[in-house]
C-alpha cells in the first residue's frame, strides 16, 4: 500500500470540509464530529480508496471502448456500496457522541441511500474513472465523496 502525504493532507481536508457542510445545513456541528471525520478522510480513506482505484486500474487497465470505461465506472459504484455508506454513516453517529443511534438501521437507511443515488454516483465515477488522471483521481473522487457526504447526512435523516 503506497503511501503519500499528500493524499493525507487532502483526505483529512475534503473529507472533513464535505462532512461539515452537510452537519452545518442540518445543525449538528460538533468539533469532536469534525476532528473525527478529518481524522478517517486522513487516514482510512486517503489509504483504502487510492488502494481501490489502482486496483481498478490493474483489473481493466485504462483504454478506449466504452464496455472497459464502464466497467471502470461500476467498479468503483461497487466501492462505494451500501456497506461503505454504513461505514460512513456509522462513523459520523460515533464522533457526534450519538452512540445510542448506532444501529442496524444505518444499513437499511444507506441502501436506500445507495439505490437512489445511483445514476449520479455510476455517472461521477464514470468520469473520475475515465477522464481524470491518476495524479488526481483521489482528489476528484475526495471531493465527489465531500458532495455527497452532504447527501448521505441528509438521506440520513430524510430516508430513516
Amino acid at each position: 500500500m503506497e503511501i503519500q502525504l499528500r493524499n493525507h493532507l487532502r483526505g483529512l481536508v475534503i473529507y472533513a470540509a464535505g462532512d461539515t457542510a452537510a452537519a452545518l445545513l442540518l445543525h449538528q456541528f460538533s468539533w469532536s464530529r469534525l476532528a473525527g471525520m478529518a481524522l478517517v478522510g486522513g487516514t482510512l480513506y486517503s489509504l483504502e480508496v487510492p488502494a481501490y482505484f489502482r486496483w481498478i486500474d490493474r483489473q481493466v487497465p485504462p483504454a478506449p471502448g466504452l464496455r472497459r470505461r464502464l466497467t471502470r465506472a461500476a467498479l468503483s459504484l461497487l466501492y462505494f456500496n451500501p456497506l461503505w455508506i454504513a461505514r460512513h454513516l456509522l462513523f459520523i453517529k460515533l464522533f457526534s457522541g450519538l452512540w445510542q443511534e448506532v444501529s442496524w438501521g444505518l444499513l437499511a437507511v444507506a441502501g436506500r441511500s445507495f439505490l437512489l443515488n445511483i445514476p449520479v454516483s455510476f455517472t461521477a465515477n464514470y468520469l473520475i474513472q475515465n477522464h481524470v488522471s491518476v495524479r488526481w483521481r483521489f482528489v476528484a473522487s475526495a471531493l465527489f465523496s465531500g458532495l455527497m457526504a452532504v447527501y448521505y447526512a441528509l438521506s440520513a435523516v430524510w430516508l430513516t
